[in-house]
Protein backbone atom coordinates (compact mmCIF):
# COMPACT_ATOMS: atom_id res chain seq x y z
CA UNK A 1 0.00 0.00 0.00
CA UNK A 2 1.01 3.58 -0.78
CA UNK A 3 1.66 5.82 1.57
CA UNK A 4 0.23 10.04 1.14
CA UNK A 5 3.40 11.24 0.19
CA UNK A 6 4.47 8.18 -2.45
CA UNK A 7 0.93 8.99 -3.94
CA UNK A 8 1.40 12.38 -4.42
CA UNK A 9 5.06 12.11 -5.79
CA UNK A 10 3.54 9.67 -8.46
CA UNK A 11 1.12 11.90 -9.18
CA UNK A 12 3.17 14.67 -9.68
CA UNK A 13 5.39 13.12 -11.96
CA UNK A 14 3.10 11.58 -14.07
CA UNK A 15 1.70 15.35 -14.67
CA UNK A 16 5.09 16.83 -14.75
CA UNK A 17 6.55 15.17 -16.93
CA UNK A 18 4.28 15.77 -19.73
CA UNK A 19 3.50 19.27 -19.29
CA UNK A 20 7.25 19.42 -19.36
CA UNK A 21 7.83 17.90 -22.59
CA UNK A 22 5.10 20.25 -23.74
CA UNK A 23 7.01 23.65 -22.69
CA UNK A 24 10.28 22.23 -24.10
CA UNK A 25 8.12 21.85 -27.40
CA UNK A 26 6.75 25.61 -27.39
CA UNK A 27 10.91 26.75 -26.63
CA UNK A 28 12.41 24.78 -29.48
CA UNK A 29 8.98 25.41 -31.91
CA UNK A 30 9.58 29.38 -31.23
CA UNK A 31 13.28 28.63 -31.24
CA UNK A 32 12.70 27.04 -34.49
CA UNK A 33 10.78 29.87 -36.05
CA UNK A 34 13.43 32.22 -35.02
CA UNK A 35 15.73 30.59 -37.46
CA UNK A 36 13.14 30.09 -40.64
CA UNK A 37 12.93 34.16 -39.69
CA UNK A 38 16.34 34.39 -40.07
CA UNK A 39 16.38 33.12 -43.84
CA UNK A 40 13.75 35.35 -44.70
CA UNK A 41 15.92 38.38 -45.36
CA UNK A 42 16.25 41.49 -47.38
CA UNK A 43 20.04 43.08 -47.60
CA UNK A 44 19.92 46.80 -47.54
CA UNK A 45 22.32 48.34 -49.64
CA UNK A 46 23.20 51.12 -47.03
CA UNK A 47 23.35 48.79 -43.76
CA UNK A 48 25.23 45.97 -42.96
CA UNK A 49 22.32 44.51 -41.21
CA UNK A 50 19.31 42.85 -42.94
CA UNK A 51 15.70 42.71 -42.78
CA UNK A 52 14.42 39.70 -41.25
CA UNK A 53 11.20 38.68 -39.62
CA UNK A 54 13.22 37.57 -36.38
CA UNK A 55 12.13 40.69 -34.42
CA UNK A 56 8.41 39.87 -34.84
CA UNK A 57 9.13 36.18 -33.82
CA UNK A 58 10.93 37.27 -30.72
CA UNK A 59 7.78 39.43 -30.15
CA UNK A 60 5.49 36.51 -30.57
CA UNK A 61 7.69 33.85 -28.43
CA UNK A 62 7.66 36.23 -25.46
CA UNK A 63 4.27 36.57 -25.59
CA UNK A 64 3.36 32.94 -26.10
CA UNK A 65 5.92 31.56 -23.68
CA UNK A 66 6.29 33.97 -21.31
CA UNK A 67 9.30 35.61 -19.72
CA UNK A 68 11.30 32.42 -18.94
CA UNK A 69 10.04 30.59 -21.41
CA UNK A 70 10.64 33.20 -24.43
CA UNK A 71 14.00 33.94 -22.88
CA UNK A 72 14.96 30.32 -23.05
CA UNK A 73 13.76 29.96 -26.70
CA UNK A 74 16.38 32.98 -27.73
CA UNK A 75 18.73 31.27 -26.05
CA UNK A 76 18.85 28.24 -27.52
CA UNK A 77 18.59 29.95 -30.70
CA UNK A 78 21.63 31.86 -29.83
CA UNK A 79 23.34 28.34 -28.48
CA UNK A 80 22.97 26.29 -31.88
CA UNK A 81 24.04 29.91 -33.71
CA UNK A 82 27.34 29.88 -31.59
CA UNK A 83 27.55 25.84 -31.93
CA UNK A 84 28.36 26.48 -36.13
CA UNK A 85 24.79 25.81 -37.36
CA UNK A 86 24.06 28.35 -39.83
CA UNK A 87 21.19 30.00 -38.10
CA UNK A 88 22.30 34.25 -38.68
CA UNK A 89 20.93 36.27 -40.91
CA UNK A 90 24.12 37.82 -41.48
CA UNK A 91 26.78 35.47 -41.69
CA UNK A 92 29.28 37.15 -39.02
CA UNK A 93 26.59 36.01 -36.59
CA UNK A 94 27.60 37.20 -33.10
CA UNK A 95 31.31 38.80 -34.35
CA UNK A 96 29.78 41.02 -36.73
CA UNK A 97 27.44 44.22 -36.87
CA UNK A 98 24.07 42.50 -35.98
CA UNK A 99 25.92 41.29 -32.43
CA UNK A 100 23.64 43.68 -30.30
CA UNK A 101 20.40 42.92 -32.47
CA UNK A 102 20.82 39.17 -31.88
CA UNK A 103 22.18 39.72 -28.37
CA UNK A 104 19.19 41.79 -27.26
CA UNK A 105 16.73 39.07 -28.32
CA UNK A 106 16.84 37.22 -25.08
CA UNK A 107 15.98 40.40 -22.89
CA UNK A 108 13.66 41.41 -25.60
CA UNK A 109 11.22 38.38 -25.31
CA UNK A 110 11.62 38.64 -21.55
CA UNK A 111 10.24 42.08 -21.52
CA UNK A 112 7.10 40.89 -23.72
CA UNK A 113 6.67 38.28 -21.43
CA UNK A 114 6.66 40.23 -18.16
CA UNK A 115 3.88 42.08 -20.52
CA UNK A 116 2.24 38.84 -21.28
CA UNK A 117 2.08 38.06 -17.50
CA UNK A 118 -1.67 37.54 -17.01
CA UNK A 119 -3.09 36.71 -20.33
CA UNK A 120 -3.66 38.84 -23.46
CA UNK A 121 -4.21 42.36 -22.93
CA UNK A 122 -3.73 44.71 -25.63
CA UNK A 123 -2.70 47.93 -24.28
CA UNK A 124 -0.11 46.11 -21.63
CA UNK A 125 0.87 43.57 -24.44
CA UNK A 126 1.67 46.18 -27.01
CA UNK A 127 3.38 48.72 -24.67
CA UNK A 128 5.60 45.56 -23.49
CA UNK A 129 6.31 44.84 -27.68
CA UNK A 130 7.19 48.78 -28.11
CA UNK A 131 9.93 48.30 -25.33
CA UNK A 132 11.36 45.14 -26.51
CA UNK A 133 11.47 46.72 -30.10
CA UNK A 134 13.33 49.65 -28.52
CA UNK A 135 15.52 47.44 -26.46
CA UNK A 136 16.14 45.90 -29.53
CA UNK A 137 17.56 48.91 -31.04
CA UNK A 138 19.33 50.09 -28.21
CA UNK A 139 21.24 46.86 -27.96
CA UNK A 140 21.45 46.99 -31.78
CA UNK A 141 23.11 50.68 -32.52
CA UNK A 142 25.56 49.73 -30.05
CA UNK A 143 26.71 46.63 -31.24
CA UNK A 144 26.97 48.67 -34.91
CA UNK A 145 29.50 51.57 -32.73
CA UNK A 146 31.55 48.35 -31.85
CA UNK A 147 32.09 46.30 -34.21
CA UNK A 148 32.15 48.83 -37.32
CA UNK A 149 33.45 51.70 -35.94
CA UNK A 150 30.84 53.89 -36.84
CA UNK A 151 29.48 57.35 -35.23
CA UNK A 152 26.36 56.64 -32.96
CA UNK A 153 24.41 59.51 -35.68
CA UNK A 154 25.60 56.52 -38.81
CA UNK A 155 24.72 53.50 -36.72
CA UNK A 156 21.09 55.01 -35.77
CA UNK A 157 20.62 55.87 -39.36
CA UNK A 158 21.98 52.67 -40.87
CA UNK A 159 20.38 50.51 -37.87
CA UNK A 160 17.15 51.99 -37.02
CA UNK A 161 15.36 54.14 -39.40
CA UNK A 162 15.02 52.03 -41.87
CA UNK A 163 13.64 49.36 -39.96
CA UNK A 164 11.04 51.49 -37.89
CA UNK A 165 8.45 51.01 -40.59
CA UNK A 166 8.47 47.10 -41.23
CA UNK A 167 9.21 46.88 -37.42
CA UNK A 168 5.75 48.78 -37.36
CA UNK A 169 4.20 45.80 -39.47
CA UNK A 170 5.97 42.89 -37.06
CA UNK A 171 4.58 44.19 -33.62
CA UNK A 172 1.12 44.76 -35.33
CA UNK A 173 1.30 41.35 -36.79
CA UNK A 174 2.94 39.90 -33.62
CA UNK A 175 0.36 41.09 -31.39
CA UNK A 176 -2.40 39.20 -34.00
CA UNK A 177 -0.63 36.21 -33.58
CA UNK A 178 -0.32 36.26 -29.85
CA UNK A 179 -4.26 36.91 -29.45
CA UNK A 180 -4.69 33.50 -30.61
CA UNK A 181 -1.14 31.65 -29.46
CA UNK A 182 -1.58 33.43 -25.70
CA UNK A 183 -4.70 31.72 -24.73
CA UNK A 184 -3.55 28.32 -26.76
CA UNK A 185 -0.88 27.95 -24.87
CA UNK A 186 -1.87 28.64 -21.79
CA UNK A 187 -4.39 26.18 -22.39
CA UNK A 188 -2.12 23.73 -23.68
CA UNK A 189 0.31 23.94 -20.76
CA UNK A 190 -2.62 23.29 -17.95
CA UNK A 191 -2.91 19.73 -19.69
CA UNK A 192 -6.05 20.32 -21.71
Amino acid sequence: MLTLRERLISVSVAVSVPLAWRYVAGIVALSAATVAAAYIRIPLPFSPVPITLQTGVVLIAGATLGAAGGGVSQMLYLAVGLLGAPVFAASSGLSGPTVGYLISFVPAAMVVGWAARGGWQLPRLAGGMLAATALIYVCGVVGLVLTTGIDWSAAVTTGVLPFLPGDLLKLVGALGVSRVTTPAWSHWCRGQ
